[in-house]
């Protein structure tokens, strides 16, 4: 016991080498895309380092997308469940594989189950629904001086006394030309004319979304510009979409629920102009420095911003707003009913030539 304290010490001051390490994912895409500076960091630190990810199946195809993730491990729970034999045997399971640290991103006692059950000696993260004893490098977040989540997540790549060096590099994603060409094949598309995304869709809730009718207005006027306009999302979003295209786009691709991850990182690397809500595709739509309309409403870009110099963050400063609830709690929706599509056509035609 007594060398194990001074190895475990050893490693909290960082004198150690990590050789593996395992991250386990938050269960967003949006948030799988912010934890990419801090595997950046990791292998700053660790050169050496073999850096596997735990988490959701619908995170995998951005994961394998990252050059600083080496294996993805399917989290098999389905998202809350406590599933307490699977993931014990999960974690029995990870032991063969000798990981020298466990980051667990979740604040969630049952994501750090798993690395606690491999037996993983140093597991880090921070302090969150009673997980002392889980964790034994569990950290005390300190909210103020970390106000984004992208920082958040990178802090937790340092030991326990250092800070996080600024300015934290940006997400970053690149596609290939061969990726790019598969895909529109795939589809159907083609480059024939400058394209628009739009992502109108928000796991998170409704909140968060513009109205369809603003959506399909801009659409009209882009096209009347010469745009092609693509709407991309999950197959949740399909409704929403159709809606658009039957308020006058008949021309406008309803690609929703028609693409993987893959193939929507594909396309949005084509995009003359993007229009996303705060999701998931708005991140990764950042990743890729595609100049977008990145329309906030609930929520604040002043905790997940798009973390790109080509993307331009519109919203309304209402008393109410952020209130970071899924559903409008007032009933009125004015953080997105009074952001008109003229409001945003005014930010638009600064992006696009004239």
């Amino acid at each position: 016991m007594q060398r194990f304290n001074k190895r475990l010490d050893s490693r909290l001051r960082g004198n150690d080498v990590m050789k593996k390490i395992l991250v386990v994912a938050p269960s967003w895409v949006g948030d799988c895309m912010l934890m990419q500076p801090m595997l950046m960091r990791l292998k700053q630190r660790h050169p050496e380092c073999r850096i596997d990810v735990l988490a959701p199946a619908w995170t995998a195809g951005l994961l394998h997308a990252l050059p600083e993730v080496d294996e993805t491990i399917v989290n098999p729970f389905p998202h809350g469940a406590l599933s307490l034999k699977e993931r014990y045997r999960l974690g029995v399971q990870l032991r063969a594989s000798q990981y020298d640290q466990a980051i667990v991103l979740p604040n969630s006692l049952k994501s750090a189950l798993v690395p606690f059950l491999a037996r993983i000696p140093l597991r880090t993260g921070f302090v969150g629904e009673m997980r002392y004893g889980l964790l034994n490098d569990a950290r005390k977040l300190d909210k103020t001086a970390l106000l984004l989540m992208v920082e958040r997540f990178a802090q937790l790549a340092e030991t326990r006394d250092d800070q996080i060096p600024r300015p934290l590099s940006n997400p970053k994603l690149t596609v290939s030309a061969e990726q790019v060409d598969t895909t529109l094949q795939k589809l159907g598309l083609s480059l024939d004319q400058p394209v628009a995304i739009f992502c109108p869709g928000a796991e998170y809730g409704p909140a968060k979304r513009w109205p369809v009718a603003y959506f399909a207005e801009t659409a009209q006027r882009l096209q009347e510009q010469g745009y092609a306009v693509w709407l991309i999302g999950s197959s949740k979003d399909r409704e929403v979409a159709d809606n658009i295209v039957a308020l006058g786009n008949q021309t406008t691709r309803n690609l929703c629920g028609s693409t993987d991850l893959l193939d929507a990182i594909a396309l949005l690397s084509c995009a003359a102009l993007v229009i996303s809500n705060d999701s998931g595709l708005m991140h990764l739509a950042a990743a890729l420095d595609r100049p977008m309309i990145a329309l906030f409403g609930s929520s604040s870009p002043q905790f997940t911003p798009p973390l790109s110099n080509e993307a331009m963050v519109v919203r309304l400063d209402i008393a109410c707003s952020p209130c970071f609830k899924r559903v409008c709690p007032l009933g009125h929706f004015n953080c997105m009913n009074q952001l008109t599509p003229d409001k945003v056509w005014e930010k638009i035609i600064q992006i696009i030539p004239a």
